[in-house]
């Protein structure tokens, strides 16, 4: 279907790009109830564009400086909030292996997933990273060459972390040739302890964490995908609400050494290059719906997750997932960001039946009506109204899209990046990893994006562009008028202290590392060191730590939702760890309190539907609450019980 020299752009996609220039075709954004057919999309307006290719200049397509002062007026001064590289400093020293070589095959630009999770059970965050393949071509290297597939640290307190990969016989499980991607972190079985899910190029593992060492299941599970796929991002939850957590499966494109020596893609000024995602076949995503005895049924042809275009040929050129209750409803969407065709959103239907509303509810393309190169995903209500906004970062060139619900209807979402300010800093950057975090504790959410080319040598073909690319943190400083747009503001270098370092940036994930209520970071490289970063905001700002037990099979309570008011202010966070770029974030959820002395209500929304009210009084900042789901949901005692805090040690 890809020939080399040639992009096809298929009917009623818009492609905009990376590699050859492309005509794109856009369909206006606006709202569309019932079946509208893909082509009569395609021809209700039309946007000529020529993207930018790595080689070509982009200064012709930067905003407007009309546009820019429209955004910037009267703006803030946002706050120091630095963050400390202690990567070193606490025995982190995992370097990203992605097998670069002279054919550059793509999967050499992909990989970097990292998790925080609580393996051990302890109560704090530890850490694991995904490894690749060393080598895609040729002989397989002897084991003594072989990087561990992946890299586990357990958290010891005090910015301390020990190498368990080996103890936990994780990479044994994992096992030789493991071409390892992202990953999704998950109590599947129910034994109240996280098990994991590791996509690849080719085959996908399934880890059962048996307490003392992980258990390859994999087959027994029934979940390792075709030996030719290539799955990128995953998530688990409950999918058909039955009570137990099924698993997404990412996936990106059709991909083989073969296929890519076929394209020979060359750019001037650079030669052999990584060829664009759209001289590739889209592939399948895939929907395992758990039985509830360890075991899961593929369910993506029943489902309506399989999306075609005009041929009948997949679709989907995933990288990214993040499950998320859009509409209110207590059941979990999925948000898909897809790589240079429009952007998939599944609306839960219930029962395990899904529908894809992208284009309907108007997160599928840019303003122009063109599909952008989408890498990583989030979601969080990003105003003080409460409305959800859904984040996608982009490739070069294209702005990270700042989708926010309508005030009166969630189930339609307008493109705001230039509203809310965001265009002009993110539209540089080549984003991967996004995240919404508050990196302040001011009750507002922040944006977080890790940037990072994907051709180490674009620079020699554009000057514009490099390889490494600092991280932009860029701090929310609310609405200028009520129900306005929050606006986001870059966060200057001097004020994020290591986070400004460029880097080859792909996966990101937070978590409290050190319970002092402030959220971390964890940064990958592809092909590089990973990078653990304090937060080492001294703001003053209050915070409260949210901990859910919910009832089994259910413990991990993944797609509650809580609400906390405090201060006048009603904040809301969904327990979702899979979000940003192939990665996972701890499961407590973070509240910043600004000023706020106490916390007048709290409320938890559980997986299956029932609310609980948590009593509020003489709650207060710098404290973590464990809640846990009443076995009889009709009665009302109190959950309120506490979980190990600040350690004098950490």
């Amino acid at each position: 279907m890809r020939t080399a020299g040639t992009t096809r752009v298929e009917a009623g996609e818009p492609a905009g790009a990376r590699g050859a220039p492309v005509r794109a075709e856009g369909t206006a954004r606006r709202r569309f109830r019932g079946n509208v057919p893909a082509l009569l999309l395609s021809l209700i307006l039309c946007f000529p564009a020529l993207p930018a290719r790595p080689g070509e200049p982009a200064s012709d397509r930067r905003p407007s400086a009309a546009a820019s002062r429209s955004s910037s007026h009267s703006l803030p001064t946002p706050p120091v909030i630095p963050f400390t590289d202690v990567t070193a400093a606490s025995g982190i020293d995992f370097v990203h292996v992605n097998g670069a070589s002279a054919d550059k095959l793509l999967p050499e630009t992909m990989g970097g997933g990292v998790a925080f999770f609580d393996y051990d059970g302890d109560g704090d965050a530890d850490l694991l990273f995904v490894n690749s393949a060393p080598s895609r071509t040729g002989e397989p290297l002897p084991a003594s060459a072989q990087p561990p597939p992946v890299v586990l640290y357990r958290n010891d307190g005090g910015w301390r972390f020990t190498d368990v990969t080996e103890a936990t016989g994780i990479a044994a499980a994992v096992g030789p040739g493991f071409d390892g991607v992202g990953v999704a972190a998950g109590d599947f079985d129910g034994d109240g302890r996280t098990d994991l899910f590791l996509t690849a190029v080719g085959r996908d593992r399934l880890l059962a964490n048996r307490g003392e060492r992980f258990v390859d299941v994999t087959e027994a599970a029934g979940v390792g995908g075709p030996a030719d796929a290539w799955s990128s991002g995953a998530a688990f939850f409950d999918a058909d609400g039955d009570g137990d957590l099924d698993l997404w499966v990412v996936r990106y494109v059709v991909w083989s050494p073969a296929v890519d020596a076929e394209l020979d893609f060359r750019i001037e000024g650079i030669g052999r290059a990584f060829a664009p995602p759209q001289r590739y076949r889209g592939i399948d995503s895939a929907l395992f719906l758990n039985r509830g005895d360890a075991t899961f049924a593929d369910a993506s042809a029943e489902a309506g997750v399989r999306v075609a275009g005009p041929a009948g040929e997949p679709l989907g050129k995933g990288l990214a997932v993040h499950p998320v209750d859009l509409d209110g409803d207590g059941r979990l969407e999925l948000a898909v960001a897809n790589d240079t065709v429009r952007n998939f959103l599944f609306h839960n239907l219930g029962g395990g039946r899904f529908e894809e509303v992208g284009e309907l509810w108007g997160v599928a393309y840019d303003p122009n009506g063109r599909a952008t190169g989408a890498m990583g995903v989030d979601s969080g209500p990003l105003g003080d109204d409460g409305r959800l906004a859904l984040v996608v970062g982009n490739y070069a060139d294209e702005a990270t899209s700042v989708y926010l619900a309508d005030p009166e209807d969630p189930t339609f979402f307008a493109d705001e990046t230039l509203a809310t300010g965001a265009a002009g800093p993110t539209r540089a950057a080549l984003t991967f990893g996004l995240l919404l975090l508050d990196a302040d504790l001011d009750g507002r959410l922040d944006l977080l994006q890790v940037n990072g080319h994907v051709e180490p040598d674009v620079a020699r073909a554009s000057p514009t562009q490099s390889y490494r690319q600092p991280a932009q943190l860029l701090w929310n400083a609310g609405p200028a008028a009520a129900g306005g747009p929050p606006r986001l503001v870059a966060l200057p270098a001097a004020s994020a202290g290591d986070l400004g370092r460029p880097l080859a940036g792909r996966g990101a994930a937070w978590a409290d590392v050190d319970l002092d209520g402030d959220l971390d970071l964890a940064i990958t490289q592809i092909g590089g060191p990973a990078v653990l970063l304090r937060n080492d905001q001294a703001t003053g700002n209050g915070w409260l730590r949210v901990r859910l037990a919910g009832r089994p099979p259910h413990r991990e309570a993944i797609g509650a939702e809580v609400v906390l008011t405090a201060g006048g202010r009603s904040q809301r966070r969904a327990v979702m760890p899979s979000r940003s770029y192939l990665s996972q974030v701890e499961l407590p959820l973070t509240f910043g309190l600004g000023t706020a002395a106490s916390v007048d209500s709290l409320r938890v929304r559980w997986p299956d539907g029932t609310v609980q009210e948590v009593p509020a009084d003489g709650l207060g900042p710098g404290r973590t609450l464990r809640v846990e789901q009443p076995a009889d949901p009709r009665k009302a005692a109190d959950p309120r019980g506490e979980r190990p805090g600040d350690r004098p040690d950490g």
